[in-house]
């Protein structure tokens, strides 16, 4: 995929061995990581799993070099709580970097889990301003449209990537500067 040109994109649970990840690491230039919870509890009883890798994987993944956004999916009443989301925004912030995107997706009831409404937007909502407030510069929502689906610019605020469900408009210059205010933006758009 390098050799033509293509980004090669990593979606994973986290749950990895050290050696596959220091194995791959050459090959993948983005990784979107969900982390799911940050309660070990929430990963021991609902992923048969443990928080410590998941977030031992994303601060590796940075090390080398990898490219890395964080998805979480709000559940009404599992992993919603705001100081549980305080403690994860702090932890992207501050381990990971106030440019790691965070992208916090809708709950929609389904499969095993159907007793369980969909998460209200207003949730959703104040979860991002959580992650705004912790020092993140990109923090997204979705399953749901509207404004939280674009991409500002740190630095003046500009709406440089518009994104409504599949589309996608790049007001970015060819070197992802905010044309606005000419200040760079981490990523691949």
């Amino acid at each position: 995929a390098k050799e033509a040109g293509l980004a090669n994109i990593l979606v994973t649970n986290g749950f990895m061995s050290p050696k596959l990840l220091q194995a791959s690491a050459a090959v993948i230039d983005v990784a979107n990581v969900d982390l799911k919870s940050f309660s070990d509890g929430f990963y021991t009883r609902y992923c048969n799993g443990r928080l410590e890798p998941v977030k031992q994987t994303l601060k590796t993944m940075v090390d080398l070099g990898i490219m890395v956004e964080v998805t979480t999916l709000l559940i009404p009443g599992l992993n919603d709580d705001p100081n549980e989301l305080r403690q994860m925004a702090s932890f992207i912030a501050g381990e990971l970097g106030p440019s790691t995107p965070w992208h916090l997706s809708r709950f929609h009831p389904a499969f095993q889990l159907t007793q369980t409404g969909p998460t209200p937007v207003e949730t959703l909502e104040k979860a991002c301003d959580i992650g705004l407030s912790a020092g993140l510069f990109h923090v997204y929502t979705g399953n749901v449209p509207g404004a939280r689906e674009n991409t500002c610019c740190s630095t003046c605020g500009r709406t440089v990537v518009k994104r409504f469900g599949y589309s996608v408009e790049n007001f970015l210059t060819q070197t992802n500067k905010c044309p606005g205010c000419g200040s760079p933006l981490f990523g691949i758009y």
